[in-house]
């Protein structure tokens, strides 16, 4: 599939794909082992996600400029092993009897912390590595195999949960990492030079420029509000859905895997027509009328109920919502990329994922207290309304001159 952009974008499309099967193939696999095998509670499985968010994006702050000035492709390898050896510990320690709750929550912020590094060294690489005419094409297809690999992953982990118990997915999570390590070491096209450090600029100053250059730029700065509060609540309200979904209703992890898994085929089909909507439409077009249609969904779950009917309204839910999920996303990395300029990407990046895993990590605390006090069901409520508000922070001013070129290049393409 991505033969089209050339062999080293193949191995990096290749070591996305297997990592990312990896990832979805344990699809909450650290709340099911918490339920599962451990015991824990509604709030102590919205803890493991916010913790492990929260303090991997405290402990990320100063990475930005570090990552900026370095090379890319190496810091993505260091930060796949990292993940594999450190998710490896989990297998390990439940086959010893000696798995606790304190173990996940370790493992939990060290992975956080290798995603953020991979994230931020990532998005760079792909812009040095792939033309700007290609960008949107290249985003469509990581958004293309990111569903795949979500629909064919959790039905499939909640297979193997229910036949080899909840940690043998997270063995293979790891071993998936180690796979990405070893497809974007045979990437072999020379990579750019990292930007030279500016002598007599402040260490706090190399730290808060992503963030300055985020803000500095209108239509990033309503679409990073934007994402970073759609996607902290779709997450907050995670953890009280797989509560709700295993305990008070008592679906299996089979069925479970199956209610997110099916409608990821919608993140296909999503991804596959993006290109062609911003072609015939333009890209501020396609932001803001997919930016409002994938919000609206989550509403739909607080009517869930038991049986059938209750499994198939969960599975309606997120089709709908992975399907605009699946027009938005490339579309929007695609916008981001080309707005920040060269020698700023990996602190861009940095900045953005740190503050979405932050509001993510205390509104998923919040709403696992919420969980706790009000009920599941009640917690998903108030999400869903909230996540319905955030319509009204999308970029509906028309936009301003210095970002037209951006809006034209990319419909144009």
């Amino acid at each position: 599939m991505a033969r089209g952009l050339g062999r080293d974008f193949a191995w990096l499309w290749g070591a996305y794909a297997v990592s990312s099967l990896g990832t979805w193939l344990a699809l909450d696999a650290f709340p099911l082992i918490a339920i599962l095998a451990l015991h824990a509670g509604a709030a102590q499985v919205s803890l493991i996600a916010a913790a492990g968010g929260a303090a991997g994006a405290l402990l990320a702050v100063p990475l930005g400029p570090w990552m900026e000035f370095r090379r890319k492709r190496r810091l993505m390898i260091r930060a796949d092993l990292v993940r594999f050896l450190t998710l490896l510990t989990v297998p390990v320690a439940y086959a010893a009897g000696a798995l606790t709750y304190a173990h996940l929550l370790v493992v939990a912020v060290v992975v956080a912390l290798a995603d953020i590094v991979f994230v931020g060294a990532g998005g760079a690489h792909l812009k040095a590595l792939v033309p700007r005419s290609h960008l949107m094409e290249a985003n469509g297809r990581f958004e293309m195999v990111m569903w795949t690999s979500t629909a064919v992953g959790p039905p499939a982990g909640g297979a193997l949960i229910g036949m080899l118990g909840p940690v043998v997915t997270v063995a293979l999570n790891a071993a998936s990492y180690l796979l990405s390590a070893l497809g974007i070491r045979a990437i072999t096209a020379p990579e750019p030079d990292p930007p030279v450090r500016r002598t007599g600029t402040s260490r706090r100053a190399e730290i808060a420029e992503g963030w300055r250059t985020i803000v500095a730029d209108r239509g990033l700065r309503v679409l990073f509000a934007n994402t970073v509060l759609v996607s902290a609540l779709i997450m907050a309200t995670a953890p009280p859905l797989t509560f709700l979904m295993l305990h008070d209703l008592g679906l299996t992890p089979l069925q479970y895997g199956l209610a997110f898994g099916v409608p990821c085929l919608g993140g296909i089909l999503g991804s596959r027509i993006s290109r062609p909507l911003v072609r015939r439409f333009g890209q501020r077009a396609m932001l803001l009328t997919f930016g409002v249609a994938r919000v609206p969904w989550l509403v739909g779950l607080t009517f869930t109920g038991q049986g059938p009917a209750g499994l198939a309204l969960i599975m309606l839910v997120e089709f709908g919502l992975i399907t605009c999920m699946g027009v938005f996303n490339p579309v929007f990395a695609t916008y981001r990329l080309e707005r920040v300029e060269d020698g700023k990407v990996a602190r861009v990046l940095t900045a953005w994922t740190i503050t979405s895993r932050t509001t993510t990590a205390t509104l998923t605390a919040v709403w696992g207290v919420l969980a706790g006090l009000a009920g599941a069901r009640a917690a998903i409520a108030v999400g869903a309304v909230l996540l319905v508000a955030t319509a009204a922070v999308l970029p509906w001013r028309t936009p301003s001159r210095d970002a037209a070129p951006a809006l034209v290049t990319t419909s144009a393409d």
